[in-house]
């Protein structure tokens, strides 16, 4: 009866050590599940980038092979505030943009009836396009902000859409251009391309402000 008591105890006594050793076994595994949970990475990039912006700078873009712009949270404040800047010579570009836009469409409209002046409509021509393309390149490579922007409606959403729409009537503009000078039957389609250009960005110079 003794042995019997003295076996039965021993078993018990395994079964509780095997027990708490489980149990320790699972409070280890807990830990370490939780760390693993709530060992997260700061998120550094926005979900989606535009194609240049992921080329660029994107985890594994071509910015990120320079020590001065790895992929660190101090880093990545050096990026936001290279991006303010490149952001701020967009709009002050911008405007002098539109400006020559004026300048050039008066010309262009004097053109029609006299012939003499092309080289300054030319001349402006080069000048604004040499603004616009720059304007438009201090936007499209600048590094990316933080977040992607919220659902809904917004002036920067809008801003973006009538860039879309005068980057394509720039590019068309000039492509008429040339075959304008030579045959009349191109004349209209150059100038619907231009004040397209002309009026979306003037719109999208307005919405960025309001």
């Amino acid at each position: 009866m003794k042995k019997h008591l003295f076996i039965l105890s021993l078993f018990i006594g395994s079964f509780g050590i095997q027990s708490k050793a489980q149990e320790s076994t699972a409070e280890i595994s807990l830990e370490g599940f939780l760390e693993e949970v709530t060992d997260t990475s700061p998120i550094l990039l926005p979900e989606r980038m535009i194609p240049t912006q992921s080329i660029l700078w994107g985890k594994r873009g071509i910015m990120r092979n320079f020590s001065y712009f790895e992929l660190t949270p101090e880093k990545r404040q050096r990026e936001l505030e290279l991006r303010r800047k490149m952001l701020g010579l967009h709009q002050i570009l911008g405007f002098a943009t539109l400006g020559g836009m004026i300048a050039q469409g008066f010309v262009g409209a004097k053109l029609y009836t006299d012939p003499s002046i092309k080289g300054i409509h030319e001349g402006l021509g080069a000048g604004v396009n040499i603004a616009y393309f720059t304007t438009a390149g201090l936007s499209l490579f600048a590094p990316p902000k933080m977040i992607r922007d919220g659902k809904g409606y917004s002036s920067i959403k809008l801003h973006k859409v009538l860039g879309v729409i005068h980057l394509t009537s720039m590019i068309a503009t000039n492509f008429l251009a040339g075959p304008a000078a030579e045959n009349p039957i191109y004349k209209p389609y150059h100038r619907a391309a231009a004040f397209t250009a002309f009026g979306t960005f003037a719109l999208s110079m307005i919405v960025i402000k309001f």
